[in-house]
């Protein structure tokens, strides 16, 4: 370490937006909201798709599985930042910071495959339509799922195990709202530059292995609707993966920012006003997209609304007495 201060630390400080301690309490609240509706539009898209049954088909079964995702995603890294908003406890322990971060990389891997299988998904239901149902049959869904959870897991150990071999020393501030990558290795009592590559070679082969396939379905769906001769075939191909579209487009593109951007733009406050975006901000915005762009969502959503209603009545018919 530059100041000669080689004592190795066994627990971090979280110290937050440091430079905007007026506005803590108010980011607290605007935190847990945006937490609070990200929770709700999730269940509720995960609720919907679990009794609905005419969303019990592939497209819809991903879906549910990302929602769970960012579930766990956001809470993975929120609470811990609202706590730090308020105060009252922002020391994280050395076990604590290393598992926050290994689950935040995994869960944000597998949502980068479970959002290239979903673009695969749309690729067979309209390039392939006849062979749709037996190509993604429910077994052929499971496993796919099941390998993005478990793949996303198992690619992150190397740099979880290269990460846990550096020694950090004192200071052990962490600028930042959580234990992220970059700035934990700047705590490091040795050169960081193996870690770094570890790290740099498994994000990179995570995003092309992610975005390659992306690309190459999308693709291929746009040149099979422009093919077609009908506008209503072609407007209703479209909706079909219009709100994956947006959701991925704004993941990737936050991600292929994050880290192909202009160096004059790197700085330790834009990363963390970014890192806001990417883990706060958009979870937030993926039900809402998915509901206001999907048709069968919405439908979904006012047959359940219906259903409630007419068992309401049905309920206090039965209990109230006619006058």
């Amino acid at each position: 370490m530059g100041n000669g201060n080689t004592t190795v630390a066994t627990y971090f400080i979280i110290l937050g937006f440091p430079s905007l301690q007026k506005l803590q309490l108010l980011f607290f609240f605007v935190v847990l909201t945006i937490y609070l509706l990200t929770l709700a539009g999730h269940i509720l898209i995960i609720v919907l798709v679990h009794v609905d049954s005419h969303l019990h088909t592939p497209m819809y079964f991903y879906l549910s599985n990302f929602s769970f995702l960012e579930i766990w995603y956001t809470s993975n890294i929120i609470p811990k930042m609202l706590k730090v908003f308020l105060g009252n406890d922002k020391s994280i322990t050395y076990t604590g910071c290393i598992t926050q971060l290994y689950f935040f990389i995994s869960l944000a891997t597998a949502e980068c495959f479970i959002l290239a299988i979903m673009a695969c998904d749309r690729y067979l239901a309209i390039c392939h339509p006849l062979q749709y149902s037996t190509l993604m049959n429910n077994r052929v869904c499971l496993q796919l799922s099941l390998c993005s959870w478990v793949g996303a897991f198992l690619i992150n150990i190397p740099p979880l195990i290269s990460l846990c071999m550096m020694p950090f020393c004192e200071p052990n501030e962490i600028n930042h709202f959580f234990c992220d990558v970059s700035p934990l290795l700047k705590l490091s009592c040795v050169d960081p530059y193996e870690t770094e590559t570890v790290d740099f070679v498994v994000a990179t082969s995570v995003l092309v292995s992610s975005i390659v396939p992306v690309v190459v379905s999308y693709a291929l769906i746009i040149v099979t609707i422009l093919k077609m001769p009908s506008a209503t075939g072609r407007q209703k191909a479209f909706s079909t993966c219009g709100s994956h579209l947006v959701v991925v487009s704004v993941f990737f593109g936050t991600l292929i920012f994050m880290y192909a951007r202009p160096a004059s733009l790197d700085s330790v406050d834009f990363n963390k006003v970014l890192s806001i975006f990417y883990t706060v901000v958009t979870p937030m915005l993926n039900p809402v997209i998915y509901c206001l762009r999907n048709k069968e969502v919405k439908e979904a959503l006012r047959r359940a609304v219906k259903g409630r209603h007419a068992l309401l009545g049905s309920f206090f018919s039965r209990v109230l007495p006619l006058r």
